[in-house]
């Protein structure tokens, strides 16, 4: 019951977070919820609970696969290839930890995936703003 509640607080807490986010915002916070996922599930693997590694490898998975598909390549072109490939990558990376029960290929995507989320924390309040106003038009 009161994990149940602390669950709820949290689902409230990221749609608080959500709603006022802009484009970048919202990129950081699905980052963070794929190491957050990857991390979990990493830790049923080294417990053994293989039953519980499913649904954070899913989510983890459900999220890398969001953010190569918004990739755009028009205005990315290397960077966004090469985002592309380490995305996919890292999905089979995952495919293959949650086949083999693997901690460690959950480890190996978490030490690809982790550089990516801090170059993204590190843009700069310039470059946001400057995406932001080319999104809008």
């Amino acid at each position: 019951m009161y994990k149940h509640g602390i669950n709820q607080y949290r689902q409230v807490g990221i749609k608080d977070q959500i709603s006022t986010a802009d484009p970048h915002q919202i990129t950081q916070l699905l980052m963070q919820a794929v190491l957050e996922n990857l991390s979990v599930a990493k830790g049923c693997l080294e417990r053994n609970d293989v039953a519980n590694k499913g649904k954070p490898l899913a989510k983890a998975t459900s999220i890398i696969t969001s953010l190569r598909d918004t990739l755009d390549h028009e205005k990315g072109g290397e960077i966004a290839q090469n985002l592309q490939d380490l995305y996919n990558y890292m999905l089979e990376l995952i495919s293959e930890a949650s086949l083999s029960n693997s901690a460690e290929r959950v480890e190996e995507v978490i030490q690809i995936f982790l550089p990516i989320k801090t170059a993204w924390d590190q843009i700069p309040e310039s470059a946001k703003r400057e995406a932001e106003q080319l999104r809008q038009g």
